[in-house]
């Protein structure tokens, strides 16, 4: 299991993540775009856990993820309209340990959560139920919360058949480049191709739930198309 704290600025926030992170088991955290001065300041700490020393940085979500087969998104929601599938915590915990391959749980920053950027990297966003007047929690906290999710939901969870495993975050956006280029190279997207476009596109592939097998497949097909229309102009 992967935790990625995307944008993190906190110094105190990325420790309380890794602390958290230790305290239940979980070691393997990647920071995205992380301040670099709170990144510098809370590995200085005295109490830095080994998780924060070891600790990955990736100057692109895409990055981070690649090796991934699920990526599920944490948000408060509020007023933004997600057209991702969404669970509660509960249920969430459930999907997330029957998971098979390498799962990534994404924490967006202290002051904007997750873009729709970084949602679009996501197969489904996770919610904490709190109270709707203060819906936002405090990025440690929820790093602790959803994890003590995970530990205390896991031997129900294990019990259940696990689904297959999809492919790697890395192999869809591969698929998602082929696309792209033979979208453009019908005429069916004018390029530059903006992000808007790429955003719906690699949301449509994370709804495929494609298997590693059948993203080598689409991107031999894609790769073949573009081929064959770039050779026929």
């Amino acid at each position: 299991m992967t935790v990625v704290l995307v944008s993190p600025r906190n110094p105190l926030n990325i420790g309380a993540a890794a602390r958290a992170m230790s305290n239940f088991g979980f070691f393997d955290l990647r920071l995205v775009n992380a301040y670099r001065v709170a990144v510098d300041e809370a590995r200085s700490g005295v109490n830095a856990d080994k998780v924060l020393t070891e600790a990955r940085e990736f100057t692109s979500l895409a990055d981070a993820v690649a090796d991934c087969h699920l990526v599920a998104g944490t948000t408060a929601l509020g007023p933004r309209e997600v057209t991702l599938p969404f669970y509660g915590l509960e249920e969430a915990g459930r999907r997330l340990k029957r998971a098979r391959g390498n799962v990534a749980i994404l924490f967006g920053s202290e002051k904007f959560g997750l873009s729709n950027e970084d949602m679009s990297h996501c197969h489904w966003l996770l919610r904490i139920p709190t109270r709707g007047e203060h819906r936002s929690m405090n990025l440690g906290q929820a790093v602790a919360v959803t994890l003590y999710e995970l530990i205390r939901s896991g031997r129900a969870a294990a019990a259940q058949s696990p689904p297959p495993r999809g492919a790697a975050a890395g192999s869809e956006d591969r698929v998602l480049g082929y696309l792209i280029d033979s979208l453009t190279a019908s005429g069916y997207v004018k390029p530059p191709v903006d992000t808007s476009q790429i955003l719906k596109l690699r949301r449509l592939i994370r709804r495929m739930e494609l298997s590693e097998k059948d993203a080598v497949m689409w991107q031999g097909m894609l790769r073949q198309i573009v081929w064959k229309l770039k050779h026929n102009q």
